[in-house]
Protein backbone atom coordinates (compact mmCIF):
# COMPACT_ATOMS: atom_id res chain seq x y z
CA UNK A 1 0.00 0.00 0.00
CA UNK A 2 1.14 3.55 -1.23
CA UNK A 3 1.02 6.81 0.96
CA UNK A 4 -1.59 9.32 -1.10
CA UNK A 5 -1.23 12.49 -2.61
CA UNK A 6 -1.20 15.24 0.07
CA UNK A 7 -3.74 18.47 0.13
CA UNK A 8 -1.95 21.82 0.05
CA UNK A 9 -2.69 23.33 4.05
CA UNK A 10 -5.41 25.63 4.26
CA UNK A 11 -4.35 29.61 5.11
CA UNK A 12 -6.03 32.38 6.69
CA UNK A 13 -9.15 33.47 4.46
CA UNK A 14 -9.41 29.70 2.08
CA UNK A 15 -13.11 29.25 1.23
CA UNK A 16 -14.30 26.24 2.45
CA UNK A 17 -17.30 24.72 0.93
CA UNK A 18 -19.86 23.01 3.61
CA UNK A 19 -21.79 19.69 2.22
CA UNK A 20 -24.06 17.18 3.73
CA UNK A 21 -23.51 14.20 1.95
CA UNK A 22 -25.55 11.95 4.56
CA UNK A 23 -27.83 12.69 6.58
CA UNK A 24 -30.23 15.34 7.62
CA UNK A 25 -28.28 18.74 9.29
CA UNK A 26 -29.76 20.88 11.89
CA UNK A 27 -30.02 24.58 11.57
CA UNK A 28 -28.90 25.55 14.70
CA UNK A 29 -25.73 23.47 14.84
CA UNK A 30 -24.68 24.35 11.30
CA UNK A 31 -24.58 27.93 12.47
CA UNK A 32 -22.73 27.31 15.22
CA UNK A 33 -20.28 25.19 13.31
CA UNK A 34 -20.17 27.94 10.44
CA UNK A 35 -19.35 30.57 12.99
CA UNK A 36 -16.45 28.22 14.71
CA UNK A 37 -15.01 28.41 10.89
CA UNK A 38 -15.07 32.28 10.78
CA UNK A 39 -13.47 32.51 13.66
CA UNK A 40 -10.69 30.72 12.66
CA UNK A 41 -10.59 33.32 9.66
CA UNK A 42 -11.90 30.56 6.85
CA UNK A 43 -14.74 31.63 4.50
CA UNK A 44 -17.06 28.76 4.57
CA UNK A 45 -19.78 28.86 1.70
CA UNK A 46 -23.21 25.77 2.44
CA UNK A 47 -23.67 24.14 -0.56
CA UNK A 48 -27.37 25.09 -1.70
CA UNK A 49 -28.98 21.38 -0.71
CA UNK A 50 -27.48 20.83 2.86
CA UNK A 51 -30.59 21.52 5.13
CA UNK A 52 -32.53 19.97 2.36
CA UNK A 53 -34.73 16.54 3.54
CA UNK A 54 -35.58 13.98 1.19
CA UNK A 55 -39.15 13.82 0.35
CA UNK A 56 -39.86 10.13 1.44
CA UNK A 57 -36.64 8.89 3.72
CA UNK A 58 -36.39 11.38 6.19
CA UNK A 59 -32.99 10.22 6.96
CA UNK A 60 -31.50 11.47 4.13
CA UNK A 61 -30.12 15.09 3.50
CA UNK A 62 -32.33 15.66 0.06
CA UNK A 63 -32.01 13.52 -2.69
CA UNK A 64 -29.02 11.20 -3.92
CA UNK A 65 -28.44 13.67 -6.83
CA UNK A 66 -28.42 16.47 -5.25
CA UNK A 67 -26.18 15.65 -2.00
CA UNK A 68 -23.82 13.93 -5.23
CA UNK A 69 -24.21 17.38 -7.10
CA UNK A 70 -23.15 19.70 -4.35
CA UNK A 71 -19.91 17.81 -3.44
CA UNK A 72 -19.33 17.40 -6.64
CA UNK A 73 -19.83 21.25 -7.82
CA UNK A 74 -17.97 22.08 -4.12
CA UNK A 75 -14.57 19.92 -5.42
CA UNK A 76 -14.39 21.34 -8.90
CA UNK A 77 -14.96 25.12 -7.77
CA UNK A 78 -11.19 26.50 -8.40
CA UNK A 79 -12.10 28.55 -5.48
CA UNK A 80 -12.76 25.94 -2.88
CA UNK A 81 -9.99 24.88 -1.33
CA UNK A 82 -11.73 22.43 1.45
CA UNK A 83 -14.60 20.52 1.18
CA UNK A 84 -16.25 19.82 4.92
CA UNK A 85 -18.55 17.41 5.59
CA UNK A 86 -21.50 18.79 7.70
CA UNK A 87 -22.65 15.32 9.64
CA UNK A 88 -22.50 11.39 9.11
CA UNK A 89 -26.02 9.62 9.50
CA UNK A 90 -26.43 7.33 6.48
CA UNK A 91 -26.59 8.20 2.67
CA UNK A 92 -23.16 8.54 1.32
CA UNK A 93 -23.34 5.03 -0.08
CA UNK A 94 -26.28 6.12 -1.97
CA UNK A 95 -24.59 9.01 -4.31
CA UNK A 96 -20.97 7.61 -4.01
CA UNK A 97 -21.85 6.62 -7.29
CA UNK A 98 -23.03 9.87 -8.88
CA UNK A 99 -19.78 11.56 -8.76
CA UNK A 100 -17.94 12.14 -11.67
CA UNK A 101 -14.35 10.74 -10.08
CA UNK A 102 -12.47 11.77 -13.56
CA UNK A 103 -13.45 15.27 -12.72
CA UNK A 104 -12.36 15.10 -9.61
CA UNK A 105 -8.98 14.02 -10.47
CA UNK A 106 -8.58 16.96 -12.58
CA UNK A 107 -9.45 18.89 -10.35
CA UNK A 108 -6.80 18.22 -7.82
CA UNK A 109 -6.18 17.73 -4.44
CA UNK A 110 -7.86 19.60 -1.75
CA UNK A 111 -8.98 19.21 2.23
CA UNK A 112 -11.76 16.53 2.71
CA UNK A 113 -13.31 15.97 5.77
CA UNK A 114 -15.76 13.88 7.90
CA UNK A 115 -16.13 10.34 9.85
CA UNK A 116 -18.65 7.70 10.50
CA UNK A 117 -21.00 7.50 7.09
CA UNK A 118 -18.46 9.08 5.43
CA UNK A 119 -15.95 6.28 5.43
CA UNK A 120 -17.72 5.34 2.19
CA UNK A 121 -16.16 8.39 0.52
CA UNK A 122 -13.01 8.38 2.39
CA UNK A 123 -12.08 4.67 0.87
CA UNK A 124 -13.20 6.27 -2.80
CA UNK A 125 -11.31 9.30 -2.44
CA UNK A 126 -8.57 6.88 -1.59
CA UNK A 127 -9.58 3.99 -4.47
CA UNK A 128 -10.29 6.63 -6.90
CA UNK A 129 -8.18 9.82 -6.86
CA UNK A 130 -5.41 8.75 -4.58
CA UNK A 131 -5.90 11.24 -2.38
CA UNK A 132 -5.08 11.80 1.58
CA UNK A 133 -8.31 12.65 3.49
CA UNK A 134 -8.73 13.88 7.06
CA UNK A 135 -10.95 11.86 9.54
CA UNK A 136 -12.15 14.09 11.99
CA UNK A 137 -14.68 16.22 13.99
CA UNK A 138 -17.93 17.49 11.24
CA UNK A 139 -18.94 20.81 11.06
CA UNK A 140 -22.49 21.06 12.33
CA UNK A 141 -21.40 17.92 14.78
CA UNK A 142 -21.84 18.03 18.83
CA UNK A 143 -17.99 17.16 18.90
CA UNK A 144 -16.56 20.09 16.87
CA UNK A 145 -19.21 22.51 18.05
CA UNK A 146 -18.91 21.95 21.97
CA UNK A 147 -15.60 20.48 22.68
CA UNK A 148 -12.42 22.75 22.33
CA UNK A 149 -10.10 19.78 22.35
CA UNK A 150 -11.84 18.59 19.28
CA UNK A 151 -11.81 21.79 17.61
CA UNK A 152 -7.84 22.26 18.24
CA UNK A 153 -6.61 19.46 16.89
CA UNK A 154 -8.46 19.89 13.92
CA UNK A 155 -7.49 23.52 13.65
CA UNK A 156 -3.89 22.48 13.87
CA UNK A 157 -4.12 19.60 11.25
CA UNK A 158 -5.57 22.26 8.69
CA UNK A 159 -3.45 25.29 9.54
CA UNK A 160 -0.18 24.01 10.69
CA UNK A 161 0.29 20.01 9.94
CA UNK A 162 3.42 19.91 11.25
CA UNK A 163 2.81 20.56 14.89
CA UNK A 164 0.88 17.13 14.91
CA UNK A 165 3.10 14.72 13.21
CA UNK A 166 2.77 12.77 16.03
CA UNK A 167 -0.63 11.90 17.38
CA UNK A 168 -1.17 11.20 20.68
CA UNK A 169 -4.69 8.91 22.18
CA UNK A 170 -4.50 11.51 25.44
CA UNK A 171 -3.39 9.19 27.72
CA UNK A 172 -6.39 6.69 27.49
CA UNK A 173 -5.03 4.30 25.14
CA UNK A 174 -3.62 0.69 25.96
CA UNK A 175 -2.20 -1.75 23.83
CA UNK A 176 -4.75 -5.55 23.56
CA UNK A 177 -1.06 -6.89 21.77
CA UNK A 178 1.73 -4.84 22.03
CA UNK A 179 4.32 -3.86 19.65
CA UNK A 180 5.14 -1.01 16.69
CA UNK A 181 4.18 -1.62 13.24
CA UNK A 182 4.54 0.97 10.03
CA UNK A 183 2.06 1.18 7.49
CA UNK A 184 -0.59 3.64 5.82
CA UNK A 185 -3.34 4.44 7.67
CA UNK A 186 -6.86 3.91 6.15
CA UNK A 187 -10.27 2.90 7.89
CA UNK A 188 -13.05 4.47 9.38
CA UNK A 189 -16.42 3.10 10.80
CA UNK A 190 -16.52 -0.78 10.99
CA UNK A 191 -19.85 -0.90 9.44
CA UNK A 192 -19.36 0.72 6.57
CA UNK A 193 -16.16 -0.58 5.77
CA UNK A 194 -17.70 -4.43 6.04
CA UNK A 195 -20.42 -2.77 3.76
CA UNK A 196 -18.40 -1.32 1.23
CA UNK A 197 -16.64 -4.46 0.44
CA UNK A 198 -17.00 -5.54 -3.34
CA UNK A 199 -17.38 -2.06 -4.57
CA UNK A 200 -16.16 -0.35 -7.17
CA UNK A 201 -14.87 2.79 -5.00
CA UNK A 202 -13.49 -0.14 -2.03
CA UNK A 203 -9.72 -1.22 -1.93
CA UNK A 204 -9.71 -5.05 -2.06
CA UNK A 205 -7.56 -5.15 0.64
CA UNK A 206 -5.79 -3.04 3.45
CA UNK A 207 -2.56 -5.20 3.66
CA UNK A 208 0.26 -3.10 4.00
CA UNK A 209 -2.23 -0.64 6.57
CA UNK A 210 -2.74 0.60 9.89
CA UNK A 211 -6.08 0.20 10.07
CA UNK A 212 -8.12 2.51 12.35
CA UNK A 213 -11.67 0.78 13.43
CA UNK A 214 -14.63 2.48 15.26
CA UNK A 215 -18.58 2.57 15.60
CA UNK A 216 -21.78 3.58 16.86
CA UNK A 217 -24.89 2.85 18.13
CA UNK A 218 -24.19 -1.22 17.08
CA UNK A 219 -24.53 -4.26 19.24
CA UNK A 220 -21.89 -6.47 20.08
CA UNK A 221 -23.19 -9.24 17.48
CA UNK A 222 -23.33 -6.71 14.89
CA UNK A 223 -19.92 -5.99 15.09
CA UNK A 224 -19.04 -9.89 15.33
CA UNK A 225 -20.64 -10.14 12.12
CA UNK A 226 -18.76 -7.00 10.31
CA UNK A 227 -15.64 -8.11 11.65
CA UNK A 228 -15.97 -11.42 11.06
CA UNK A 229 -17.15 -10.77 6.99
CA UNK A 230 -14.07 -8.51 6.70
CA UNK A 231 -11.81 -11.20 8.22
CA UNK A 232 -13.76 -14.03 5.47
CA UNK A 233 -13.38 -12.14 2.68
CA UNK A 234 -9.63 -11.67 3.41
CA UNK A 235 -9.57 -7.86 3.71
CA UNK A 236 -7.43 -7.59 6.78
CA UNK A 237 -4.33 -10.14 5.35
CA UNK A 238 -1.32 -8.66 5.59
CA UNK A 239 -2.70 -5.50 7.99
CA UNK A 240 0.29 -4.11 9.86
CA UNK A 241 -1.63 -2.89 12.83
CA UNK A 242 -4.31 -1.92 13.95
CA UNK A 243 -6.13 1.33 16.37
CA UNK A 244 -9.47 0.95 17.75
CA UNK A 245 -11.38 4.05 18.23
CA UNK A 246 -14.55 4.91 20.01
CA UNK A 247 -17.62 2.23 20.46
CA UNK A 248 -20.25 4.80 21.68
CA UNK A 249 -23.41 3.73 22.17
CA UNK A 250 -22.90 0.17 21.34
CA UNK A 251 -22.69 -2.94 23.58
CA UNK A 252 -20.93 -2.26 27.33
CA UNK A 253 -17.70 -1.73 26.42
CA UNK A 254 -15.84 -5.07 28.29
CA UNK A 255 -18.57 -7.31 25.86
CA UNK A 256 -17.27 -5.28 22.89
CA UNK A 257 -13.32 -5.68 23.71
CA UNK A 258 -13.99 -9.05 24.71
CA UNK A 259 -15.32 -9.94 20.82
CA UNK A 260 -12.46 -6.77 19.74
CA UNK A 261 -9.81 -9.35 21.11
CA UNK A 262 -11.26 -12.49 20.21
CA UNK A 263 -11.20 -11.38 16.46
CA UNK A 264 -8.23 -9.17 16.55
CA UNK A 265 -5.65 -10.68 18.55
CA UNK A 266 -5.34 -13.83 16.04
CA UNK A 267 -3.69 -11.52 13.39
CA UNK A 268 -0.40 -11.41 15.25
CA UNK A 269 -0.35 -7.70 14.41
CA UNK A 270 0.16 -4.97 17.03
CA UNK A 271 -3.35 -3.49 17.97
CA UNK A 272 -4.24 -0.37 20.55
CA UNK A 273 -7.58 0.06 21.79
CA UNK A 274 -9.53 3.49 22.82
CA UNK A 275 -6.98 5.51 20.87
CA UNK A 276 -9.46 8.37 20.92
CA UNK A 277 -10.98 8.84 17.09
CA UNK A 278 -14.40 8.58 16.23
CA UNK A 279 -17.86 9.37 17.57
CA UNK A 280 -16.55 9.81 21.19
CA UNK A 281 -15.87 13.40 22.93
CA UNK A 282 -12.91 15.07 22.01
CA UNK A 283 -12.04 13.20 19.27
CA UNK A 284 -8.84 13.18 17.29
CA UNK A 285 -8.02 14.36 13.99
CA UNK A 286 -6.89 10.99 12.06
CA UNK A 287 -5.30 11.57 8.28
CA UNK A 288 -5.83 8.77 6.09
CA UNK A 289 -3.29 7.89 3.36
CA UNK A 290 -0.28 8.77 5.32
CA UNK A 291 2.75 6.68 6.01
CA UNK A 292 3.07 6.49 10.08
CA UNK A 293 4.08 4.42 12.44
CA UNK A 294 1.95 2.95 15.22
CA UNK A 295 3.18 2.54 18.87
CA UNK A 296 0.54 0.43 20.63
CA UNK A 297 2.49 0.24 24.15
CA UNK A 298 3.14 4.15 24.19
CA UNK A 299 -0.46 5.04 22.38
CA UNK A 300 1.03 7.33 19.24
CA UNK A 301 1.15 6.94 15.71
CA UNK A 302 3.76 9.00 14.17
CA UNK A 303 3.43 9.97 10.56
CA UNK A 304 6.31 10.46 8.36
CA UNK A 305 5.41 13.37 7.30
CA UNK A 306 2.60 15.71 7.76
CA UNK A 307 -0.72 15.06 6.72
CA UNK A 308 -1.05 17.88 4.75
CA UNK A 309 1.50 19.81 2.37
Amino acid sequence: MKALTRPTRLAPGARVAVVAPSGPVPEERLAAGLDILRGWDLDPVVAPHVLDRHPEFTYLAGTDVDRAADLQTAWCDPDVAAVLCARGGYGAQRMVDLLDWDAIRAAGPKVFLGFSDITALHEAFANRAGLVTLHGPMVAAVDFIKNTRAQERLRATLFEPETVRVIESGGGAAPLVPGRATGVVLGGCLSLLAADLGTPHARTSARGGLLCLEDVGEETYRLDRALTQLLRAGWLDGVTGILLGSWARCSPYEHVRTLLTDRLVGLGVPVVEEFGFGHGEGALTIPFGVRAELDADTGTLTLEESALA
